[in-house]
């Protein structure tokens, strides 16, 4: 990240976001009507009633909030702490976050953030792991790192810390997303690790001010973040409850790729992994798995059928010649290639795959077919593991 002077503009963002229950879409609401930070804070009551959502009550409380915020104490832990605030459509602030539904609207970075961490994997699950779970995301961590991805994930006990490790191992860069602000790391047997992270290794980010403790429901919208900085998620090792199925369900929503690691059948621990294969997840064995796909490797597109690779025209034109029963052979084959019987799909996956009679950017799909991003992936997965529809580097996809 670029040396980030706090100019009095910032500071205005820095106030917005200091206001209690003034979330991502409030403070979008409110840049959009008054044009900037400056503005929204000189708005008066009856000027805040005039936007959707803000009745009397919440605009008289705003505008008492707005005339009364002081950032002095906030000011001072940043320069404590060496962290740089970054508001949204600002320099520094992730391009890849900034086109997720409900960007933060300010973002507190402690380290260096690097253009490069947007060639990122997010590895996550459950802070109550098997010694399976530690091993795989530690492996998993230092090879992604060895091919150089940053590995982003929350700083969590389990899974979590075993990914930064594997990373920091790997001689690579590694993301830390926190729920609660960075004067306050938590958990606190992880500050060693976190200094290590922001020291020169990668960079800590939050969306909560520098002294908020980490509440149950920032959790999930931390979630959103790791989800949002991150090309793909592997989820190692998550039971049926796990919070990292909530990162699962972000990754699904804003269009990135979903892994997950297989495990025992019978183990709780596996249950939440075991349960987004079914549900279309790719399933992921070593970090090749993943590296193939996000470096866009297989870019020789080779159409198969019943596994089996289809020579290319020239190769079936001279293996066609000889004798008539072999040519009429080589016809009937080529017709079943360019007709391939369908396995039976839902009325939504039908669309999809019918949308898909050229190479289409998932972008596009989705408005033609006015499915949410959501919806559009979970059927493109439903798709590929059919194996009638592969993804293409870039977010596009075709059929097979």
């Amino acid at each position: 990240m670029p040396d980030f002077t706090i100019t009095p503009d910032v500071i205005d963002h820095l106030a917005l976001a200091l206001v209690p229950g003034l979330g991502p879409k409030l403070t979008a609401a409110l840049l959009t009507r008054f044009g900037s930070a400056a503005n929204a804070l000189r708005a008066t009551a009856h000027e805040l009633r005039e936007i959707p959502h803000i009745g009397d009550t919440l605009a008289q409380s705003l505008a008492h909030a707005f005339r009364n915020m002081d950032t002095t104490s906030e000011l001072e832990l940043l320069q404590k702490h060496g962290v740089q605030p970054v508001p949204f459509g600002f320099p520094g602030y992730p391009s890849a976050l900034a086109c997720v539904p409900g960007p933060p609207p300010l973002l507190y970075f402690r380290g260096e953030w690097k253009e490069a961490d947007l060639n990122a994997v997010g590895i996550v699950g459950s802070r109550s792991c098997t010694g399976y779970g530690l091993k795989v995301a530690g492996q998993l961590a230092r090879e992604l790192a060895r091919a150089g991805f940053t590995v982003i994930s929350g700083l969590a006990r389990g899974i979590d810390a075993a990914a930064h490790r594997g990373a920091l191992e790997g001689g690579g860069r590694t993301i830390a997303v926190m729920a609660g602000g960075l004067s306050k790391i938590y958990p606190p047997e992880h500050r060693d690790l976190a200094e290590e992270i922001a020291a020169d290794r990668g960079c800590l980010i939050s969306e909560t001010s520098m002294r908020m403790d980490p509440q149950p429901g920032m959790f999930p919208a931390r979630n959103r973040i790791i989800s949002g900085l991150s090309k793909a998620i592997i989820v190692v090792e998550a039971n049926a409850r796990s919070g990292a199925l909530i990162t699962a369900e972000h990754a699904a929503e804003q269009g990135r790729e979903v892994y997950a690691v297989p495990g025992p059948v019978d183990s709780p621990s596996s249950a939440g992994c075991l349960g987004l294969i079914r549900n279309g997840a790719r399933l992921v064995r070593t970090a090749d798995d993943v590296i193939e796909d996000l470096q866009g490797l297989r870019t020789v597109l080779e159409p198969r059928v019943g596994g089996r690779k289809v020579e290319e025209s020239g190769d079936r034109r001279q293996k066609s010649e000889g004798t008539g029963d072999r040519s009429q052979e080589t016809e009937k084959g080529d017709k079943e290639i360019a007709n391939p019987k369908l396995p039976e799909l839902s009325p939504t996956e039908q669309r999809v795959f019918d949308a898909l009679s050229n190479r289409r950017h998932a972008d596009e799909l989705s408005r033609e077919l006015g499915l949410a991003v959501g919806e559009l992936s979970r059927n493109l997965m439903h798709l590929e593991l059919k194996k009638v529809v592969r993804r293409l580097p870039g977010n596009f996809y075709e059929r097979r």
